[in-house]
């Protein structure tokens, strides 16, 4: 066993991760790494349900406004930004906190991300171009047709992740998938991973509410603002894509709210496949389970 731990708080979206992770936190008298691959961006707020400046301040955030929507931010970026941090924490507490459900993220961190060579940078901008062109439709044809592998488990709905892998496949003539060694790194740290789950009526109930209330609080308004950069990787997401579809008049703004809706349940469908897939994962109601008594139970104090 190491002396430091870092206890990952995950699950799926509108599940309670955020207050969870800073209750805990505040227990432990530590900070939080956030592994939201889209919560990172300074840009993007009511739409990523961000912490609120209340909670940024009751406990130190990384990984949040960290970066632009000009930056490139993978799960590798992701893995070395981390480890930075843990390792600063760690100067000062025995104990740190991460949450989140970017599952790709906390896979890289955990184990390590597989070598993949440079892309021609010309091939890069032709991808991206295609895609800014033709749409995530085409791109999804695109891999089926060129990388079927790779297709079969792939996050089909992130543009982000399709074309990095076209892009590996155009400069290699090799799927992305064949660099993926399955090595695991051992980590110079203890790792505790605490899923939160609720049934799935009341998660839904949850993810529909929050919707409201990001659109009560001025969703539509801050997608307005972004707009003119509706084409960057960044903004390739629920919340985002569904509202540029209503300012571009290819849907009401009542049918663009129910696609967030259903969307946003799609995902959280995904989260928890990715999630369950990983054994090392202890469920949790947080209904039930208070981040204190996690903390007893764990005889971190």
């Amino acid at each position: 066993m190491h002396s430091n731990t870092i206890i990952i708080v995950c699950g799926p979206t509108a599940v309670g991760k955020t207050a969870f992770a800073i209750d805990l936190a505040r227990a432990l008298q530590t900070d939080i790494i956030s592994v939201d691959s889209r919560q990172c961006y300074k840009e993007l707020g009511i739409g990523v349900a961000k912490p609120s400046p209340q909670e940024l301040a009751a406990v130190r955030h990384y990984f949040i406004n960290s970066h632009s929507i000009y930056d490139e931010v993978n799960a590798g970026v992701f893995e070395k930004y981390a480890l930075d941090v843990v390792e600063h924490i760690f100067k000062k507490h025995a104990t740190a906190v991460m949450v989140g459900g970017t599952g790709l993220y906390i896979k890289a961190f955990c184990e390590g991300m597989d070598e993949i060579p440079a892309v021609n940078l010309a091939i890069r901008q032709r991808v991206i171009g295609e895609y800014e062109e033709n749409g995530l439709e085409y791109l999804q044809k695109k891999i089926a047709e060129k990388d079927p592998v790779f297709w079969k488990v792939a996050e089909q709905q992130n543009p982000q992740r399709l074309m990095r892998a076209l892009e590996v496949l155009l400069s290699t003539g090799r799927s992305v998938t064949s660099f993926r060694k399955g090595h695991k790194v051992k980590r110079p740290f203890n790792i505790i991973k605490a899923g939160l789950e609720l049934p799935r009526v009341k998660l839904y109930d949850q993810i529909n509410n929050r919707v409201d209330k990001m659109m009560d609080d001025g969703l539509l308004n801050e997608v307005k603002n972004l707009y003119e950069k509706r084409t960057q990787n960044a903004l390739q997401t629920v919340g985002y894509r569904e509202l540029f579809d209503y300012l571009e008049n290819k849907c009401s703004l009542s049918e663009a709210v129910e696609k967030i809706k259903t969307n946003s349940r799609q995902y959280a469908k995904r989260q928890l496949t990715w999630f369950k897939k990983d054994p090392e994962i202890t469920w949790y109601d947080p209904r039930e389970m208070p981040a204190s008594s996690l903390v007893a139970g764990l005889n971190l104090e």
